[in-house]
């Protein structure tokens, strides 16, 4: 499975949404969903298991991939 950086990059370009427009259908705010993309859950700001729900709706994905993506690989401080 992909890890939720590049679950959510191949996604959003899959379904043509750019983060303003998943922000504005999650609520999510622009820069947290920038940060999601391109450093996934282990960089410096990690999702809440909340956002990963509206993440998971907002882009057609099944919670479970994207719970899996985003979990941070052992080693990693949370």
């Amino acid at each position: 499975m992909a890890e939720l950086g590049e679950l959510l990059q191949t996604t959003m370009r899959r379904r043509y949404l750019s983060a303003q427009a998943l922000a504005d259908r999650t609520g999510i705010r622009t820069p947290r969903i920038r940060a999601f993309a391109m450093d996934g859950a282990g960089g410096p700001v990690h999702p809440t298991e909340e956002e990963l729900v509206e993440l998971a709706g907002a882009l057609g994905l099944p919670l479970p991939e994207v719970l899996h993506a985003a979990q941070v690989p052992a080693g990693t401080p949370a």
